[in-house]
């Protein structure tokens, strides 16, 4: 790639207005302002640092300060995302007199894509659960894909292997992508026996002058970041949240000094470039702590830089419960990496601990294998990676899927062309999201009762058990039921059947014992109660 200062101005698919006047657009929709200023003075050697700001007005008052920046050439951008409909101003300040005191309008219409609900948020009186911002439950079921950067990053004019692979992911319901924003190589893997055309460790591309090996921190390669644009663009298009962590220390990346004036630059540059995109949600560094590389100090000190700088407010977490447990009003929802065996009991116990907010279990170690191992974890096998998913989602909590084709630096980007016995189990997830979009997820809370499985319920007519494959049934009293008759249905989480198992009077008991039906062929199951 060329150098940012030298390079053409690429539009990235926006047209260069004369400046300023009227633009239109609709709630949610990224618009890019883009301004010209001369080349930078022979005094001014780095033009990242220049200061570029625009405030937006909206016709209720509302008022949001937005980072502008270089995209090289003689271009600066104001990159917007309208949370309200209605007449909007801006107005730029800057330290460059040719970028400052410029004005302009924008119509923001109502949203009339079906696919877009608008950014992640906590709703009101719901605090461990998440929302679009339209109001639509946003049940989360995330996919690491770390090295989605890297897939078309040498292709100059289209992103076909990212759209074969995200395909593939939305299609079977996955609304997340836990990605990196660069990541170089690891040492692990059966690595010989990935097929080249597969392998995307060690990427040419870098975000930096120069590349890995021999970097040249003073400068950012814009170039990267354009494309690297089109891959969260291209998620938010297909209604999924890019889940972008800034950082990655267990990757090989050479990364600049913590705090020195190169680290700052990549990272304020990430924060101006991407905030505005509705489908992200900020995660400051995977394993943030694990490395040795910073302390709890730098995190909070990027945490702050973070939301000095991102105007748009998006939602942030760090991939570490180390930090989060310690500092949990520092993030919008707890991120923890765990492998507990008995993860249920563990799930509810740190649910509770953080009432007050979202729980994800970012990775709870499960990594399916269906052809080579890339990263084997704890468990592998894809029922039993399935059922470390339920068991979190019954716990209150949200989880990740991987598969390691896919999640490191291997990825398959084409899974279903694989022969059937190595094809990826994507499946089952999509059976999991639509259990839950049927049972609004954001209604139901756990509860453990004496001598029952895992429950969520909504506490009046609705009541899912989670059976793992070593219970006969669902057994115990439940005295909120006395006088009720509930519909029982039982459902396959391997093939998203439901089975009608009749009715259960509970007019004169409580007590209940609903053995597994011998249709339920899943080694595990949920029972569904439901008033009639």
């Amino acid at each position: 790639m060329q150098s940012p200062i030298t390079r053409s101005v690429i539009l990235l698919g926006c047209f260069l207005p004369a400046l300023l006047g009227a633009r239109t657009a609709e709630q949610w929709e990224v618009v890019d302002f883009p301004f010209v200023a001369d080349a930078p003075a022979a005094g001014l050697v780095d033009p990242f640092a220049v200061e570029f700001w625009a405030t937006f007005t909206g016709e209720d008052g509302q008022s949001m300060r937005i980072p502008g920046f270089f995209n090289g050439g003689r271009e600066w951008i104001i990159r917007f995302c309208p949370p309200a409909t209605g007449d909007w101003t801006y107005t730029t300040f800057s330290s460059r007199k040719e970028l400052s005191g410029l004005s302009g309008s924008l119509t923001v219409n109502p949203n009339t894509r079906d696919w877009q609900r608008g950014p992640i948020v906590i709703p009101e009186g719901n605090p461990q659960r998440f929302a679009y911002a339209d109001g639509t439950p946003y049940f989360l079921v995330a996919f690491e894909l770390d090295w989605i950067f890297a897939l078309d990053a040498e292709n100059p004019a289209d992103i076909p292997l990212t759209r074969s692979l995200v395909k593939d992911v939305a299609d079977h319901g996955f609304n997340q992508i836990v990605m990196n924003v660069f990541a170089y190589d690891a040492n692990w893997g059966e690595r010989e026996k990935a097929k080249p055309e597969h392998r995307f460790d060690r990427p040419t591309v870098f975000p930096f002058g120069g590349n890995n090996e021999d970097p040249d921190f003073s400068i950012l390669d814009v170039e990267y970041f354009q494309r690297l644009d089109r891959v969260i663009a291209h998620l938010d298009e297909q209604a999924i949240v890019a889940h972008l962590m800034i950082y990655v220390w267990n990757k090989k990346v050479n990364w600049p000094e913590p705090e020195s004036e190169a680290d700052n630059r990549f990272f304020d540059y990430v924060v101006k470039r991407y905030q505005a995109y509705p489908n992200l949600i900020w995660d400051i560094s995977k394993e943030a702590l694990a490395y040795g590389r910073d302390d709890m100090g730098y995190i909070t000190r990027r945490i702050e830089r973070l939301k000095q700088l991102d105007g748009h407010d998006r939602l942030l977490s760090v991939h570490d419960y180390n930090y989060c447990n310690a500092f949990p009003d520092m993030v919008d929802f707890i991120s923890i990496q765990e492998w507990e065996p008995y993860l249920y009991y563990r799930m509810v116990e740190v649910a509770q601990k953080h009432a007050n907010e979202p729980v994800f279990n970012i990775e709870h170690g499960g990594y399916e294998k269906t052809t080579y191992s890339i990263f084997d974890g704890a468990y592998t096998d894809p029922v039993a990676c399935l059922d470390r998913n339920y068991q979190c989602v019954f716990a209150g909590v949200y989880s990740t899927y991987y598969w390691q084709n896919t999640s490191w630096y291997n990825v398959i980007t084409e899974p279903f062309a694989l022969p059937k016995a190595e094809q990826p189990h994507f499946h089952y997830y999509r059976h999991l999201i639509e259990l839950f979009t049927r049972y609004n997820y954001n209604t139901l809370v756990p509860r453990q009762n004496p001598f029952s499985s895992p429950m969520l319920t909504n506490g009046e007519d609705l009541y899912l058990f989670y059976m793992p494959e070593d219970r006969l049934g669902i057994f115990g009293a439940l005295n909120e039921l006395k006088g009720k008759v509930m519909q029982i249905t039982w459902f396959n989480p391997l093939t998203g059947e439901y089975i009608d198992a009749g009715e259960y009077d509970f007019t004169s008991n409580t007590w209940m014992q609903v053995k597994r039906p011998p249709e339920l062929t899943s080694p595990m199951g949920v029972v569904i109660f439901e008033a009639k």
